[in-house]
């Protein structure tokens, strides 16, 4: 038996039944394709590594002193930093930006002599950046030493020991006693204390204590490089 169909008006009602009629499925809306996700520019966003010169950094007051390293992924235009430690924190003292192939040559002239931790701070985009360590960063003058000792040793020290043929350190008329000082000389180094005041001789203003003298090869007195 033929089941009688109610006609719906209008041309809505003329595709409802065709399709009834030819057992036809209405095909489903189709949604619009997604766009394709568009990739960052290589390295864009990406945290960054640094790699640097091995040499320690050290130059002379006055003169131009640079840093040279690598950034990966090698995006050319990232910022770069050279930052020392100090008692407010790190504090930037050079700038650049990275060329073709992510090479950076960061370049100071510093106007005073001294000795801080140094590091390398690259900056990516979102506020990212990466920190590499390169030791301490020192700069040198040239001040007139001599050194002591014969004859002085068992004394008491002006910053409360006792000067032995085995004591480490210099002796200086102002700064404070415990402070480090890197001496330099005929290509060696060292990093030592003020144990004492003096030399109160000429123009003199550092005393070494003889061992301090054996390491460094220095006799007599005359020029040294120091950090302070």
């Amino acid at each position: 038996m033929r089941q009688k169909l109610t006609r719906p008006g209008g041309l809505a009602g003329a595709f409802l039944l065709a399709s009834v009629a030819t057992g036809a499925e209405a095909a489903p809306a189709q949604s619009q394709a997604p766009a394709p996700a568009v990739s960052p520019a290589p390295g864009g966003d990406a945290a960054p590594r640094i790699a640097t010169a091995s040499s320690r950094p050290a130059g002379r007051v006055g003169r131009r002193m640079t840093k040279r390293g690598r950034v990966t992924p090698a995006v050319a235009g990232r910022r770069m930093r050279l930052q020392v430690s100090s008692a407010r924190g790190w504090r930037t003292v050079a700038r650049t930006r990275t060329r073709a192939g992510g090479r950076y040559v960061l370049a100071l002239r510093p106007g005073h002599a001294f000795s801080a931790r140094a590091r390398v701070v690259a900056l990516a985009p979102g506020g990212r950046r990466a920190t590499r360590g390169i030791g301490r960063l020192e700069v040198y003058r040239v001040a007139v030493a001599s050194w002591y000792g014969p004859g002085l040793y068992g004394n008491p020290t002006g910053c409360g020991g006792t000067l032995t043929t085995a004591s480490v350190g210099v002796a200086h008329k102002s700064l404070p006693c415990g402070t480090r000082v890197t001496l330099k000389h005929r290509g060696r180094r060292l990093r030592v204390p003020v144990i004492d005041r003096g030399p109160y001789v000429g123009n003199r203003e550092y005393d070494l204590t003889s061992a301090v003298a054996r390491r460094l090869g220095f006799s007599g007195h005359g020029g040294v490089l120091v950090t302070r």
